[in-house]
């Protein structure tokens, strides 16, 4: 049989700490949840199986990734269960074979750079280890398992901080959480596992122990920078991830030619593409799966969701959802676009204009104070202040339809369903409920009536 690399992700724990709801792994970090950082990491690395141990609100971290390949495997729960990590890994004795190279990952560690992860596994390859432990040295090593080694720098143990005397304590070489065994060499010491420790359960680092007394070699690759370690089991740990995972990817933007003017203050995350030469100011949020185009100014209080934003664009202050925005396009300030909506090359849609699930055509114009909803609006089309596409009768949204170079005057209301022809005018404060073809003016207005002395009769 062809010996595999394979994963073991160890995603069961409860995150008491976290105080939450939600399974402590399925927290978003820059918009993608911890435990898909750890996934895409060994799917990067080309692990031949990835198997995720599953216990705590086990349903919920299945549903979350029900379409990615990954392997479930949930952990035993009850009276007189030991757990711990060692009782977690034998879960998934199934899914390895002695040929096999097993990687272990802690689901609550989605800082490792792919390249790390993978420099590790070569070099377990290389020095053909029977354990290896990937290891850091921290300037605070409290909370961490010591790394114990001989004078020949040769890994004999790790010890817990519960379980740590005092010169133990002192180590600043720490266990990271993850670790590379041949299958052989973990299947053989799993079971040998014992609770003869402060927590009563069965540790995973032990294992590295029952190596040394078999005989067996273990090394230990150590990281360059700790921050990678960072885990989770809190929401401060969880603000602190994110801060990492925010840094890089805006540097990583930066790098590639995008100007962040304040990056601390700009939230971008994983999933967004950028172009160069765009100008990102403070506060502004890209979030999911946006793309922005190249030498895009996209200004303060800027939120874009799931769009794509053409080139040339510039956004000031305005909220963009599930939409598709084109070339040359100036949205606000304080403008809405919701979703299912599309502005084609050189729109303008000014302050406090809302458009939702429309088509606004090339160089269309609305400059202030309109909404635009269920629309199919051509080029050339000039929307003026307080317009109203009254789309909903209360049971149902039908559409609008205003053909090219048509003027729709201020204060209109135009009542779906409803068509304005090409270049056909509508005069400020008309309420158009019938079609109006090409070129026609169309009037709609009870008759002025003025009434002299009013006030002062009033008055009187």
């Amino acid at each position: 049989m062809e010996s595999l690399k394979v994963s073991i992700i160890l995603a069961a724990g409860e995150g008491t700490r976290m105080k939450s709801k939600l399974p402590k792994v399925l927290h978003p970090v820059a918009g993608k949840s911890v435990l898909s950082y750890v996934v895409d990491n060994c799917i990067a690395n080309e692990m031949g199986k990835n198997v995720v141990i599953v216990g705590h609100k086990a349903e919920k971290v299945r549903e979350a990734f029900e379409d990615w390949d990954v392997i479930f495997r949930e952990q035993p729960v009850g009276p007189g269960i030991p757990y711990g990590t060692g009782f977690a890994v034998k879960s998934a004795m199934d899914e390895f074979c002695d040929e096999d190279l097993v990687l272990i990952l802690t689901g609550d560690t989605p800082l490792f750079q792919k390249e790390t992860i993978g420099n590790f596994l070569n070099y377990v390859e290389e020095k053909d280890f029977d354990g290896c432990v990937l290891t850091a040295i921290v300037n605070n090593p409290f909370g961490y398992g010591r790394i114990i080694r001989k004078e020949n720098s040769q890994i004999v143990g790790i010890v817990e901080e519960k379980d740590a005397s005092d010169k133990e304590k002192a180590i600043t070489e720490v266990n990271t959480g993850v670790f590379a065994f041949k299958g052989s060499a973990l299947r053989n010491t799993l079971d040998r596992l014992e609770t003869n420790n402060s927590q009563k359960e069965l540790y995973l680092t032990d294992v590295v122990k029952l190596l040394v007394s078999d005989g067996k070699s273990v090394g230990g690759y150590i990281i360059g920078n700790e921050e990678e370690m960072l885990g989770i089991n809190s929401r401060i740990q969880l603000c602190r991830c994110e801060e990492v995972m925010r840094r890089r990817i805006n540097e990583k933007h930066m790098e590639n030619g995008v100007t962040f003017l304040d990056p601390a203050s700009t939230v971008v995350d994983a999933g967004v593409e950028i172009g160069r030469d765009s100008v990102l100011y403070p506060g502004v949020i890209l979030q999911g799966n946006t793309i922005i185009g190249e030498d895009v100014t996209l200004i303060g209080s800027t939120r874009i969701f799931n769009s794509k934003i053409g080139n040339g664009c510039v956004i000031d202050n305005s909220c963009i959802e599930q939409s598709v925005v084109e070339n040359e396009v100036t949205i606000g300030p304080y403008a809405h676009l919701r979703p299912n909506s599309q502005l084609m090359d050189g729109v303008h849609i000014g302050n406090f204009v809302e458009v939702k699930n429309s088509i606004v055509g090339e160089k269309t114009k609305a400059g202030h104070l309109a909404y635009i909803g269920d629309g199919d609006v051509g080029s050339g089309v000039n929307i003026g202040c307080g317009v109203i596409f009254a789309n909903y009768n209360g049971h149902k949204k039908f559409r609008t339809v205003v053909e090219e170079g048509a003027f729709i005057g201020s204060n209109s209301n135009l009542v779906a369903p409803v068509k304005v022809g090409k270049d056909a005018y509508i005069a400020a404060g008309s309420t158009i409920t019938k079609d109006v073809s090409e070129g026609e003016l169309s009037v709609e207005r009870s008759q002025q009536k003025n009434i002299p002395g009013w006030t002062s009769r009033k008055n009187g």
